[in-house]
C-alpha cells in the first residue's frame, strides 16, 4: 500500500486507515484481530480510534491485540479526546485537564506509552483555544503523542488554532467527513488545511456505507442502518439525492469493471489534500473491497463526471 506524508510536518502514513469505531461493540476481539491482520498484510499501518468509541472499548481491544501478538512497531495509532460521556449523552470538553486526563486513560487502555497521532475530537465553543492548544503542546513535549491535530473543526477555528500553536506543536492533521455524499469541507476546511500544511484524514469515505450500493433496494438486516445505535448515523444519506449519487456511481463502476465501493473510495483517497481515507469495516470480509481498490486510479473523465454530479453548492463569500 502506498504511503503519504501527513501534511507538511507529519510522518508517512498508509493512504488507507482502519477505523475501529465498532470494535468491542459490534466487532469482537477475535474479528478485530482478523481485521487488523488483513489490514497489515495489505500494507496498511494507520488505525483510527477514539476514547469514546464503545466507551473506551475500542482502545481496550487494540491494546489487547498489541499485547497478544501484533507488533506495536508495525502500527500507527490515531486516537481522539475532547468528548466525554454523561448520562445525558456526549459533552464536548476540550479543556486542558479533560484532554490530558483522557490521553492518559487512552494510553492505559492501548497499553502503549505514546500514540502516533492525537486529535481534539470536536471544536469546543466554550474552552479558549489557547487552553486546548496548550494541552496538545504538553502531549508532544512529554512524548505521549508524536503528532497532533484537530477533528471536525470549522475552517476558521483550524486557522485560529494553528496561529496559536508554536512551530513545533503546529497541528499536522485535520480529520473530517469527506465523501461523494459530503463535500462540504471543500468550501473552507480543505483550503484552510492545505494553506496550513495539514493533511486530511477523511472519515466515512463510503458515505456511511451508502456508497457501497448495499442500500439501493432495501436495508440489509445486518447493516448499520438496521442497528439501533447506528441507524441515525446512516439515515441522513438515505435520501433521493443519495440514491441519485449511488446510481451515477454504479454506472461509473460498471464502466470500469470495478465495484461502487472501490470507485467511491478511490475518489476520496486521491482527492487533493487527502493523506489517508479511514474505512470502518466490521469484518475482515468487508475490508476486502477497500484493499482491492489500492490499484485503482480513476480516469480523469470519470472523476470529472462524479465531481459534477456531486458538486457542493458554493455561494458568498466563497464564490461571488
Amino acid at each position: 500500500m502506498q504511503t503519504r506524508r501527513l501534511g507538511a510536518r507529519g510522518a508517512e502514513v498508509s493512504r488507507l486507515a482502519l477505523g475501529t469505531m465498532t470494535w468491542s461493540r459490534d466487532t469482537s476481539r477475535d474479528e478485530a484481530g482478523r481485521l487488523l491482520g488483513a489490514f497489515l498484510d495489505g500494507g496498511g499501518t494507520l488505525i483510527d480510534t477514539a476514547a469514546t468509541y464503545a466507551d473506551g472499548g475500542s482502545e481496550s481491544v487494540i491494546g489487547s491485540l498489541l499485547d497478544g501478538g501484533f507488533s506495536r512497531e508495525d502500527i500507527q495509532i490515531c486516537t481522539k479526546a475532547g468528548v466525554r460521556r454523561t448520562p445525558e449523552g456526549g459533552v464536548i470538553d476540550a479543556s486542558r485537564g479533560a484532554l490530558l486526563d483522557t490521553l492518559d486513560a487512552s494510553l492505559a487502555r492501548l497499553q502503549t506509552d505514546h500514540v502516533d497521532v492525537w486529535l481534539v475530537h470536536a471544536f469546543d465553543p466554550v474552552t479558549p483555544l489557547e487552553e486546548t492548544m496548550h494541552a496538545l503542546e504538553v502531549a508532544l513535549t512529554t512524548g505521549k503523542a508524536r503528532q497532533v491535530g484537530l477533528s471536525n473543526f470549522p475552517g476558521w477555528a483550524m486557522a485560529r488554532a494553528a496561529s496559536l500553536a508554536r512551530d513545533a506543536a503546529a497541528p499536522a492533521a485535520a480529520q473530517v467527513e469527506y465523501s461523494l455524499l459530503e463535500r462540504g469541507i471543500e468550501r473552507e476546511v480543505l483550503p484552510a488545511a492545505r494553506a496550513l500544511g495539514m493533511g486530511i484524514l477523511a472519515w466515512s469515505p463510503l458515505g456511511r456505507g451508502v456508497l457501497t450500493g448495499k442500500y439501493a433496494h432495501a436495508i440489509p438486516a445486518d447493516s448499520r442502518a438496521a442497528s439501533d445505535h447506528l441507524a441515525g448515523f446512516v439515515e441522513p444519506y438515505l435520501t433521493a439525492r443519495g440514491a441519485s449519487v449511488v446510481t451515477a456511481l454504479m454506472t461509473a463502476a460498471e464502466g470500469l469493471g470495478r465495484s461502487a465501493h472501490e470507485v467511491a473510495l478511490a475518489w476520496v483517497r486521491d482527492a487533493p489534500g487527502v493523506a489517508s481515507a479511514i474505512v470502518g469495516a466490521r469484518t475482515a470480509e468487508q475490508l476486502e473491497p477497500s484493499l482491492a481498490a489500492e490499484d485503482l486510479v480513476l480516469p480523469e473523465p470519470i472523476r470529472t463526471a462524479l465531481d459534477d454530479v456531486t458538486a457542493p453548492e458554493f455561494g458568498y463569500p466563497e464564490r461571488r
